[in-house]
């Protein structure tokens, strides 16, 4: 197999189908108040924290558009139709830790998504256990593209960056991890790869029984 010590994954589109679930739930609102092209600035958002996507939906639409609110009302959306582990999983998760977890390598998680929703949704899914430590949005200052949560993750785990891989799906989780020295593998969600993912990636693979298959190789 690869010779590494670590995997770090991005939760949000790599572990859970959830950028869908949660973008469905911004065009909803985008209809019912009218809002135009919401695709655009919602996939800018994707990786980052929710600070920074305040910060692009402000810039998209003005200093005066009810960004809180909106929010307020996806996020109220989002928890009603997929707590309690309806949340649809990613097709591999479980094969993928398992193999990592057999093989005695360290499992970390870093998601820009705020933690006691990270802890949740894991606990949810019966995978909580499998991560070795979980690094989340309101634990660093600067969000995805900056390498922060990712080296943060590093000094956790007590692993070099350089032999970590970090699975990705987004264009600013991938650059993130590539700043930080990581080995980025993406695997496209709601973006496809385009040149300069290509150019960051070590891999880019269709699902995560890709990524084991990829692992599993010399």
């Amino acid at each position: 197999m690869k010779d590494f010590d670590a995997v770090v994954f991005d939760m949000d589109g790599v572990i859970f189908d959830s950028e869908k679930a949660t973008m469905d739930c911004w065009l909803e609102l985008a209809q019912k108040y009218g809002i135009k092209n919401i695709e655009e600035p919602y996939l800018a958002c994707c990786g980052t924290n929710a600070a920074k996507t305040k910060e692009i939906m402000l810039e998209a639409y003005g200093e005066d558009f009810p960004y809180d609110k909106y929010a307020g009302e996806a996020s109220q959306m989002y928890h009603e139709r997929y707590d309690g582990g309806k949340l649809p999983v990613k097709a591999g998760v479980l094969q993928l830790l398992v193999f990592l977890k057999m093989n005695g390598k360290k499992i970390a998680l870093a998601s820009s998504t705020r933690r006691q929703t990270v802890v949740n949704q894991l606990r949810d899914a019966e995978i909580l256990s499998f991560f070795d430590e979980i690094i989340t949005g309101d634990m660093v200052i600067k969000s995805k593209p900056e390498p922060d949560i990712f080296l943060l993750a590093c000094v956790k785990t007590g692993v070099s960056p350089a032999r970590a891989y970090a699975i990705e799906d987004s264009y600013n989780g991938i650059r993130a991890a590539s700043r930080g020295g990581l080995k980025p593998i993406m695997v496209p969600d709601l973006l496809p790869e385009n040149e300069e993912m290509k150019n960051l990636s070590e891999e880019i693979c269709t699902d995560l029984f890709e990524v084991k298959s990829y692992l599993q190789e010399e």
